[in-house]
């Protein structure tokens, strides 16, 4: 029997079930033409932009994909069905045939969203290493870009180190690396950091002046122990006056958690407290309304999670807030 011949409630307790079916990011419908899509959802699954012995972040997005069918449907405090509002679409992932340089990859990634920026869909992605965000920002952002009108973007920017030490000119080999993707975007003009925010950072510093390349850019850097004295009222209004009416895109780290809500991410920190889930979701959610183009949820290590995927789940969490983001500006 196909799944069109059953009763609805027995199609609603199969798609619930992880281990059933084909598994694509929460169980929509893979379409790989972006005209046939609201939003588009992406695996970018590439590794060799951290050049450390942390290797296993391609294999993110196959692990989202697996555990999202048990994920939520509703997002309650918005009082929005992302699913009914929008044509949310698998797109697939991004094809990396020269998938040990990082360079030929960035490049890969950025024609892939090209398509993308000229349907102008949102895109949604779970990569993969944080070097991927450089390449999809040098398709949607910028000069030519639909999803911005030509506009530079700005970053909410979650993650426990900045990604912008143009101190050091490459990664192990790797230039456009996940270690200087914050940079290079900004001189190169796609990204407007006098009006993004970076949040998060507690990185294990190995020079005293370790945010000084952020401050200089122009970025608004809020460290673990900035957001404890601020609280998050007062962060909150620092994002929202900071971003403004600007495009935005969300890039989320998943090494800004705590190592104990987050364990399987590519640079664990352990040598201070990292977010709460509920304090990521709370600065998610207030950036509501605001023009979002996109995001994506990076640097899951799925060979280093708990037997019960937990570091996947929490990856699921985060990828569905920012599709009701997204979606919650087509008003149903």
């Amino acid at each position: 029997m196909t799944m069109t011949g059953l009763a609805t409630s027995d199609q609603l307790m199969l798609q619930s079930l992880y281990w059933w079916d084909i598994a694509t990011f929460f169980r929509c419908p893979v379409e790989r033409d972006p005209g046939n899509c609201d939003i588009a959802l992406v695996g970018v699954p590439h590794s060799t932009g951290n050049g450390t012995t942390e290797r296993d972040q391609h294999l993110g997005p196959r692990a989202v994909r697996d555990v999202s069918a048990m994920a939520r449907r509703v997002h309650m405090e918005f009082g929005i069905d992302p699913w009914a509002r929008a044509r949310i679409c698998d797109m697939g992932d991004v094809p990396l045939p020269e998938a040990n340089d990082n360079e030929a990859c960035i490049e890969r990634i950025t024609e892939f969203y090209k398509a993308i920026d000229a349907a102008g869909v949102p895109p949604v992605s779970v990569g993969g290493d944080h070097s991927v965000t450089g390449g999809i920002m040098q398709a949607i952002a910028g000069k030519g870009a639909r999803l911005t009108g030509g506009r530079k973007a700005v970053f909410l920017h979650f993650d426990a180190h900045t990604d912008a030490y143009e101190q050091v000119p490459h990664f192990l080999g790797a230039v456009k690396s996940a270690a200087h993707w914050a940079s290079w975007l900004v001189r190169d003009g796609y990204v407007d950091a006098g009006h993004s925010v970076q949040i998060g950072m507690r990185g294990n510093p190995r020079t005293l002046d370790w945010r000084k390349p952020s401050e200089e850019l122009g970025y608004e850097v809020i460290s673990m122990d900035r957001y404890r004295e601020l609280g998050p009222d007062a962060t909150m209004a620092i994002i929202d006056e900071r971003i403004g009416d600007a495009p935005l895109y969300i890039t989320f780290d998943l090494d800004c958690l705590d190592p104990t809500v987050a364990p399987a991410v590519a640079n664990l920190e352990a040598g201070c407290e990292g977010f709460r889930i509920d304090e990521v979701m709370r600065l998610l959610r207030c950036v509501r309304g605001k023009n979002v183009i996109g995001g994506d949820v990076v640097c899951l290590m799925p060979t280093k999670d708990h037997p019960n995927r937990i570091t996947a789940h929490t990856a699921a969490a985060i990828m569905f807030e920012i599709v009701s983001l997204v979606a919650d500006r087509f008003r149903g």
